[in-house]
């Protein structure tokens, strides 16, 4: 039997193809950066260059191979993730004819007109599909028709990149659920396209491709594909899905009742459920999860990763260069000394990211409130602390609202990304939500997500969840303290009172929103 299954990772920042043996151990990983650049006649746009990426994603692919100097015969299968959101079109040929990536922002005028066609209609949608006009693809694909119509004439099929990986593969195009749903274009319920939804939008209604179930074969290397990549033709493709679905399944959450957090640029909460009824008031996403029968409830927090990235940047030197001569991320160097300080940092707040409001979506201009001139408490480690304390506050926040939403909350949360690395975040993040923080040994979860979705696809994992049994181990878990759980209560009820004064603020136009969706 063949040894070894593939993951093909498009993130937002970069592209990798990861080797996994069937327990779930890391064998080799190639990875290329990318970048997606604005068209300068459209602010806000990000294209999505399918050549030069495919270059990149099928040399990562032929790259790992040759580190690692596995034969690509004893590749069982291979499977494919990627960034959410991001969309491409094709041509009846099958040709690629436009593609944006996720956090694309040119359509707020068409977001504006669909707004003032119809008020209603982003309530009635969600309550179909889950999605608001935010994150969405149907204001892309109508400044698509309203801003380049001899290319929407053109188009065929609208796919989401983890397919296009598919595609690229073996010359299959289909679409599987648990990205396809963030288009808002299906039906949460029935798990494939609502072409009623197109058609009330002002869009056309056979652009739609086939529909394939997460870990269903696809197809298999074609000889052009393997000629491109190094692989086997004939090595079976399978059915992937959206980087938060399958890094849950990369953590363990299969199940319905379980929830991941994962901390990066952006922080999600995921919550798995067994229903696919949305929130009626619209306040969280709800995603068709990569395991069949199951959805999840998802509350993302604004740029955790990039706030704290700045901060080390402008406010960290010392820290960097002592890092570099010793060997040692300077995170690490300020963890060490944030953890000096109390829970509450003395009663300083930090602001950036607000608790989901899926469809009234705004951040307030971002502060650090509450401190006083005394250098010895308030120095730039209580800054990064207040940091920290202000994600979880966030995550506590977003238990509360989906927990109002299903009536349910995990008995324990499993914490993967970047940001599971740093054990003071970890121990804060319990503190604040007063659970459990579980932490996985394989820290960026998605690539074996897909590793397991592959393997259960050609039948070496019975399911999905036994697959993630065999293949997830966890390092170490993290108790809440209950005196600090006492502090964070109430700094938690404080702080959801300021973020709101903040708001006021921005709708008074005094401070910037750090962030406001389209149309608002």
């Amino acid at each position: 039997m063949s040894k070894y299954l593939m993951a093909i990772d498009a993130g937002t920042g970069s592209v990798r193809a990861v080797l996994f043996d069937l327990d779930g151990n890391q064998i080799g990983c190639v990875q290329e950066e990318w970048t997606h650049k604005e068209d300068p006649r459209f602010p806000g746009s990000m294209d999505f260059d399918w050549e030069y990426n495919w270059k990149l994603a099928s040399g990562c692919v032929r790259g790992v191979l040759e580190q690692t100097g596995i034969a690509p015969s004893d590749v069982a299968a291979v499977s494919t993730t990627c960034m959410r959101e991001g969309i491409l079109l094709y041509d009846k040929e099958g040709k690629e004819i436009w593609a944006c990536a996720n956090v694309d922002a040119r359509s707020n005028d068409e977001v504006a007109q669909l707004i003032q066609s119809d008020p209603e209609l982003e309530k009635e949608l969600y309550a179909q599909s889950g999605q608001s006009y935010a994150l969405n693809a149907i204001p892309r694909i109508l400044w698509v028709k309203n801003k380049m119509p001899e290319i929407y004439e053109k188009t065929a099929a609208v796919g989401m990149f983890n397919d296009w990986l598919i595609y690229k593969l073996t010359g299959v195009l289909a679409v599987e659920p648990s990205n396809g749903s963030t288009t808002g274009l299906m039906d949460l319920q029935s798990r494939t396209w609502d072409p009623s939804i197109a058609r009330r939008c002002g869009l056309r209604e056979d652009i739609f491709p086939a529909v394939l179930e997460c870990g269903q074969i696809a197809g298999k290397v074609s000889a052009q594909g393997a000629a491109q990549t190094g692989l086997a033709e004939g090595t079976p493709v399978v059915v992937g899905g959206g980087d938060c679905q399958l890094g849950t399944i990369g953590v363990g959450a299969c199940d319905p009742g379980q929830a991941a957090v994962f901390g990066g640029s952006f922080w999600q909460y995921e919550f798995n459920t067994d229903s696919g009824k949305t929130d009626p008031q619209g306040r969280v996403r709800v995603n068709c999860h990569a395991v069949p029968g199951v959805w999840q409830y998802e509350a993302l927090a604004f740029k955790p990763g990039l706030v704290m990235r700045w901060f080390r940047d402008g406010f960290c030197q010392l820290e960097k260069q002592q890092g570099a001569a010793e060997g040692v991320d300077p995170y690490d160097l300020m963890n060490r000394e944030a953890e000096k300080i109390p829970a509450g940092s003395y009663g300083m707040l930090c602001c950036f990211s607000d608790v989901m409001n899926f469809i009234n979506w705004k951040h307030a201009s971002p502060t650090f409130t509450n401190f006083e001139l005394e250098p010895e408490k308030f120095n730039r480690y209580t800054f990064y602390r207040a940091i920290l304390e202000n994600t979880a506050l966030i995550v506590k926040g977003h238990i509360a609202l989906v927990k109002e939403a299903t009536g349910n909350e995990p008995e324990e949360l499993i914490f993967a990304g970047g940001a599971s690395k740093s054990p003071l975040w970890c121990q804060i993040l319990a503190d604040v939500t007063g659970k459990n923080v579980r932490t996985p040994v394989v820290k960026e979860a998605t690539a074996l997500g897909a590793a397991i979705l592959a393997g259960y696809g050609v039948g070496i994992y019975p399911s999905i969840a036994e697959g993630a049994q065999r293949t997830v181990r966890f390092d170490h878990t993290y108790v809440p303290n209950p005196d600090n759980y006492a502090v964070y209560e109430d700094m938690y009820q404080v702080w959801r009172q300021v973020y709101a004064a903040q708001l006021e603020l921005c709708d008074r136009k005094l401070t910037k929103n750090m962030w406001i969706a389209p149309g608002l």
